[in-house]
């Protein structure tokens, strides 16, 4: 767990307080972003993010910890993912930078990727970190798996959706006021089929648990 002071983040609507708008289920509602210091090491870089047909899971992975939940009330959570703007890049090997290169290519219709343990009440979730570790980026505009398709070479924004699970009849006709978003800027990242920064790579080999055996220092040990 990041031992980052940064406070939790608060949902807010173009800068109205939630309490006003929301159900007080989603008003109080706090998310802290987990491993921050790590994300911003990346962010300073450039965060890639590998897209594969196959998919491919994300490092660093989204997990969150929560508060100001209803205890006994059930919340389903979910994430999705928005462009940054509306262009295309290529990297620049010469002054190592991102380049744009055009106009975004016309995206696949935005999915959802739903938490495997939604619904589950509020006591649940805040108990322990909420990890997004099944969630896979593809870039198959095909893909019949669920995973969350991306084009390679734009850049992308992870959400986070806190959605409580109301069980009152005709709960859809106050279904924005259910809902909050929280989203982190250092979480943004480029997609890629391949890391064009080798600093990016050098940075998720040192990082990362499961690149052990792409390390120098272990090929013996392997």
């Amino acid at each position: 767990m990041d031992g980052s002071s940064e406070p939790p983040l608060p949902c807010c609507v173009g800068g109205i307080p939630v309490s006003s708008i929301k159900v007080p289920q989603v008003s109080e509602v706090r998310v802290q972003l987990e491993m921050q210091t790590l994300w911003q090491q990346f962010d300073q870089l450039g965060t890639e993010m590998i897209v594969t047909k196959a998919g491919r899971r994300m490092f660093p992975t989204f997990q969150v910890r929560i508060s100001g939940m209803d205890p006994a009330a059930e919340y389903v959570l979910l994430m999705d993912f928005i462009p940054v703007d509306d262009k295309r890049y290529r990297y620049s090997f010469h002054s190592s930078s991102w380049l744009v290169a055009g106009r975004a290519e016309v995206g696949a219709p935005s999915r959802m990727h739903f938490h495997p343990d939604s619904p589950a009440r509020g006591s649940q979730w805040m108990k322990q970190t909420v990890s997004f570790d099944t969630l896979k980026l593809t870039n198959n505009l095909l893909d019949d798996n669920g995973h969350m398709i991306l084009n390679s070479m734009h850049r992308y924004q992870p959400r986070f959706h806190v959605v409580y699970a109301d069980p009152s009849p005709h709960s859809q006709l106050n279904a924005f006021r259910n809902f909050c978003t929280f989203s982190f800027p250092e979480t943004r990242f480029m997609a890629v089929t391949a890391y064009q920064n080798h600093r990016i790579t050098q940075l998720k080999i040192a990082s990362n648990p499961f690149a052990k055996g792409f390390r120098t220092a272990d090929h013996q040990d392997w």
